[in-house]
């Protein structure tokens, strides 16, 4: 298979049922804000982060593929035939679950943190700021789209911000407040 096959040169892309649509479209931005932060998240990744962290982001890399395979598929096509590519409640859960263990190791906020500190740190926060505009982006989608994902999607620009948090405190890095 080969990368490119010309069939976007005219700035057109398909969705998942085949429907050409215009590379700007809204839906096709979306799924590209969730491309983008997949990417923030592996650049994260490339810090070599403490095992319990990458296993985490390896695991929402998973999640961004599916919600991303999701938003291209309007016609909700897709989860019929590919359960890997579905996000769920239990999916949700899993991230507040997480954000309630790695918040016990932190010291409690007191004021705003400015963003930065370790470069993973400062990757998880640019991270945080994508998949809020990818949010942004999900919630004008006309036909809407599954609560189910933007609950995701919030929860998990939640664990972004905590996971920076984390990864500064582990490696000894001061937050600075504002």
């Amino acid at each position: 298979m080969k990368i490119y096959t010309r069939t976007g040169d005219a700035g057109e892309t398909s969705l998942f049922d085949g429907t050409r649509v215009s590379k700007s479209d809204a839906r096709v931005d979306a799924y590209g804000e969730v491309d983008e932060l997949h990417a923030w998240v592996g650049l994260a990744r490339a810090s070599r982060l403490d095992a319990d962290l990458d296993e985490a982001l390896v695991r929402i890399q998973r999640d961004l593929f599916a919600l991303g395979a999701q938003l291209a598929d309007p016609a909700d096509k897709i989860a019929d035939r590919v359960t890997k590519a579905t996000l769920g409640d239990d999916d949700v859960v899993r991230l507040e679950q997480l954000i309630d263990r790695l918040e016990a190791e932190l010291p409690p906020l007191r004021r705003f943190i400015l963003a930065g500190g370790s470069p993973a740190g400062a990757a998880l926060h640019v991270a945080r700021t994508v998949c809020r505009r990818a949010e942004r982006r999900m919630v004008s989608l006309e036909p809407r789209v599954d609560q189910v994902l933007l609950r995701y999607v919030n929860r998990l620009s939640d664990l972004l911000f905590v996971l920076a948090r984390v990864v500064n405190h582990r490696a000894g890095v001061v937050e600075t407040e504002w």
